[in-house]
């Protein structure tokens, strides 16, 4: 799959992936000069099966840079193996993304967010008991017994927080809490997670962190919190709001984006 996106672009080597979340994907096609690859073109791509999650990869110049963009992700919840949730932030590691950028939309479990609110990511909690490493290594890509740590990268922490300063945000940091779905977590559930210490709650984003983090690439995460998780939520959870509350945020978001993206793919150390 890398080798094809290096003959179909004519790039022989990107800098930096970003995978945008629920409601996002409209942003690969706002970069100039990207150039746009069908998923069901590239060999091995999995296709999302979602509503609002796109499938389409964006190549794009970004200042003497590249950067790989993928418009929409696959779900466990969506039967799908762990080895396919993953392959789009493997094959762009593998096409030379150094860095990567992981989007998701997220239910707020700490009371302190409010629907809107950009979350950089600091830390996980897996709460599925699923593992992209599960299985027979392959050491070409990675240790058997890889640290997690400093999964989310504090450089990239640092620098996303001085960029949602310029860009007037609060730059908040919490922990995300994935949960398999594809239903909403029940108010235990949740009552649960925040005693575990997760601040949000969602679908996705944990695989992709683990499976970049152990090819050895910098990792950052933003979550988008696009409703209050169960329990604290006064009304129902449904798909439809977080794609409303996703194209709400759309502005902010993609402000933060433009900030965020020549730093991703900059050579600092």
């Amino acid at each position: 799959a890398a080798a094809f996106l290096t003959a179909r672009t004519g790039i022989e080597s990107h800098d930096a992936v970003v995978v945008l979340g629920s409601g996002l994907g409209d942003y690969a096609e706002s970069l100039p000069d990207g150039i746009a690859i069908d998923y069901a073109d590239v060999p091995g791509f999995p296709l999302p099966r979602v509503t609002g999650h796109g499938g389409t990869l964006v190549s794009a110049p970004v200042d003497d840079k590249r950067v790989l963009v993928l418009a929409g992700r696959v779900h466990a919840y969506e039967g799908w193996e762990m080895s396919d949730i993953v392959f789009g932030v493997r094959t762009a590691v593998t096409a030379g993304a150094k860095r990567v950028l992981l989007t998701n939309a997220a239910g707020a479990v700490n009371e302190d967010y409010s629907p809107g609110d950009l979350v950089i990511i600091s830390d996980h909690i897996n709460f599925t008991g699923l593992n992209p490493l599960v299985g027979q290594n392959d050491d070409r890509l990675g240790p058997r017994f890889p640290d997690l740590t400093s999964t989310y990268t504090a450089g990239l922490r640092w620098d996303l927080s001085a960029v949602f300063g310029d860009a007037d945000l609060e730059a908040h940091e919490g922990t995300y809490g994935w949960f398999l779905g594809p239903s909403y977590e029940t108010p235990a559930e949740v009552k649960m997670a925040k005693a575990a210490g997760a601040d949000l709650v969602g679908m996705s984003t944990v695989p992709e962190a683990i499976a970049a983090s152990h090819m050895g690439a910098e990792v950052a995460g933003i979550s988008l919190v696009t409703n209050l998780a169960a329990g604290i939520s006064p009304t129902p959870l449904s798909h439809d709001d977080v794609t409303l509350a996703a194209d709400r945020a759309r502005d902010t978001f993609t402000d933060v984006l433009d900030r965020f993206l020549p730093i991703l793919v900059s050579d600092r150390a």
